[in-house]
């Protein structure tokens, strides 16, 4: 099936849904470059300026990875033009030639022939690194300058052509009425399609390298985008031979798997890759506490044959200085955190499995692991986590963490989460994934919407304004030098908005059961489409006076929709499509179970 994707340059997406793909029936090949189909378009430029004779600026309005053909009209044989192709600019129509760390520029000169004929500016052969199908190489760049045009050369001889992965664009729609929240979301839609160049989840141009936790956050921005459920398995299926060095990024494994039959209901994955499952979620390197350690003892060989990797460092976040003063420690509450979710995921599996002694073997063990790290990893006196045993610093991470993976006691919850919203962003664009929804699920939605849209340079705001149309690798250049400009591991905002903010979340396998929990926050209203099996998922919530919620849940699916409710736990009513329903409120929220496909209308009376 994998050879089938070689005979076409475009596959269309609609073939992809019945090729039942998957990557397991050749994942013990080493593959160079993804065997999966790419999409080439061919788009013109949004503005071409005549800065002078032969001089011309070109504007195509985003960021992508792409090539750039020209089409000269009969030149004068000989001639010589110079094409600059760039992501930053130095002045509003000048590339910038030396832009810093990993941002792109390029300089090349295309050589002219008698007649009309079509030129591909070469690349550099990096950029031919990761690249599928027929594609022979790309870059990303959103200008281009062009010396020595020849008259004639004008907007319909240029075209920029952009490589993607097969991508339905109107599958997910996002407005609200914060419009710094919508030029988020475009900026981070943008950058899941144009990032799937290769066929793979990558980390960015500067590597083009798949790691798990990059994996982790571009397919859930992917599944929340498209409807298309090919490309994210691909990518977690090459992960298990092909692993990284980051103890945390072994355990991301066992969650990605997860998160593939959450979104596709289908086994065959976790079938295929159970005993490697198993290994990488680190089970082997338990002391008798259930607590995991990459340092003391010495790392194990066959654990490391096991997950297919020799050696596993402790990350925590990425770069070092992003880590907000955190203590490494041998036994670290971060990676212990990963491996207790690690263990509760591999339990469900192994459930869907039929193998019930397996899960109650790893339900005990989250459990033994979740009950140390309350008991061994955590400060009463200021009533936090700290970054592992024997410390004492409690950074944001040592807490963050722990709160996302729904790992806290529920009366410790709220003083953390009012120390992650106090503390803010002192986290990665990676970290922020998980402070986010640690503050979105714990009543802090306000919190989690400020931090998203702040106005400083560590948000996603500091990228729309500094005129990024893909998410960057870091919240600024100053954070980490080497960064590049198109990183899909800092385009969380894809996935959060639909799944936290609008909360649009799978509850059972394939949408089979669908919560519907939108967090208004500060919003008067916003409205989203998602793209979900048996159709489409939309969702809208007028915010004042009172409250409004219009959903249309797809066919073959039925819905748990919450509304906020100021009123204690307990039972409350509501009004479902203009009639009365009961329902349970829990945590300032009433929720109406069993609402069935079509659209429906609830309101609070």
């Amino acid at each position: 099936m994998l050879n089938s994707f070689f005979r076409h340059f475009v596959l269309p997406v609609a073939s992809l849904a019945a090729c039942e793909l998957s990557a397991h029936a050749a994942a013990r090949e080493i593959y160079t470059v993804s065997p999966l189909p790419i999409v080439v378009e061919r788009i013109a430029p949004v503005q071409v300026i005549e800065k002078g004779p032969g001089d011309l600026f070109i504007d195509f309005g985003q960021d992508s990875f792409a090539g750039l053909e020209l089409t000269v009209p009969n030149p004068q044989p000989g001639e010589t033009m110079t094409v600059l192709m760039g992501e930053a600019l130095s002045s509003p129509q000048a590339i910038n030639p030396k832009p810093g760390g990993s941002v792109r520029f390029l300089s090349a000169n295309v050589v002219l022939q008698a007649g009309t004929n079509t030129y591909l500016v070469p690349l550099t052969v990096p950029d031919q690194r990761r690249v599928s199908g027929p594609i022979t190489a790309v870059m990303p760049f959103r200008y281009v300058e062009i010396q020595g045009a020849p008259a004639g050369l004008d907007k319909d001889h240029i075209r920029q052509l952009v490589a993607h992965y097969p991508f339905d664009e109107s599958a997910a729609q996002f407005d609200c009425s914060d419009a710094r929240l919508n030029a988020i979301w475009k900026l981070c839609h943008h950058t899941i399609e144009a990032t799937s160049f290769a066929g793979v989840f990558i980390d960015g141009d500067r590597e083009r390298k798949p790691y798990e936790a990059d994996a982790y956050i571009n397919g859930l921005g992917w599944y929340s985008c498209t409807p298309d459920q090919t490309l994210p398995r691909y990518s977690w299926e090459y992960l298990i031979d092909h692993p990284t060095w980051p103890t945390e990024w072994s355990l991301f494994s066992v969650l990605l798997a997860w998160n593939d039959y959450l979104y596709t209901a289908d086994t065959a994955g976790l079938n295929a890759f159970y005993t490697d499952l198993q290994a990488k979620s680190l089970i082997g390197l338990e002391r008798q506490d259930g607590l995991i350690s990459t340092v003391t003892p010495p790392f194990p060989g066959p654990v490391g044959k096991a997950i297919h990797i020799h050696r596993l460092r402790d990350l925590v976040d990425w770069p070092v200085h992003e880590r907000d003063g955190y203590e490494m420690k041998p036994v670290n509450t971060v990676v212990n955190a990963f491996h207790a979710v690690a263990l509760q995921r591999l339990a469900q599996i192994a459930r869907v499995l039929n193998h019930p002694d397996d899960a109650d073997r790893y339900d005990a063990a989250a459990n033994r692991t979740i009950q140390s790290i309350n008991g061994k990893l955590f400060d009463p006196a200021t009533g936090l986590y700290v970054d592992g045993e024997g410390s004492t610093h409690s950074s944001i991470h040592a807490n963050l963490f722990p709160l996302a993976f729904g790992l806290v006691p529920a009366e410790r919850q709220q003083k953390i989460a009012d120390y992650l919203a106090r503390r803010g962003m002192a986290c990665s664009v990676y970290g922020a994934q998980f402070l986010l929804e640690a503050l979105f699920d714990h009543g802090r939605g306000d919190d989690a919407l400020a931090l998203m849209t702040a106005p400083d340079d560590r948000s996603w705001s500091h990228m729309v304004d500094q005129g990024a149309t893909m998410t960057w690798e870091a919240w600024d250049g100053r954070y980490k030098p080497n960064q590049d400009w198109n990183h899909a591991w800092g385009a969380a905002p894809a996935n959060l908005i639909p799944r936290k903010l609008m909360g649009i979340e799978p509850m059972a396998p394939g949408f089979a059961k669908i919560l519907i929990q939108p967090r208004p926050t500060s919003l008067k209203w916003a409205e989203m489409r998602v793209p979900a099996a048996g159709g489409s998922l939309y969702v809208r919530f007028d915010n004042g006076p009172g409250y409004r919620l219009q959903v249309e849940v797809p066919a073959g699916a039925v819905a748990r929709i919450g509304i906020p409710f100021s009123a204690p736990d307990g039972r409350a009513v509501v009004m479902l499509d203009g009639k009365p329903v009961p329902c349970a409120v829990a945590a300032g929220t009433a929720f109406v179970d069993g609402v069935g496909p079509g659209r429906h209308t609830v309101e609070r009376p």
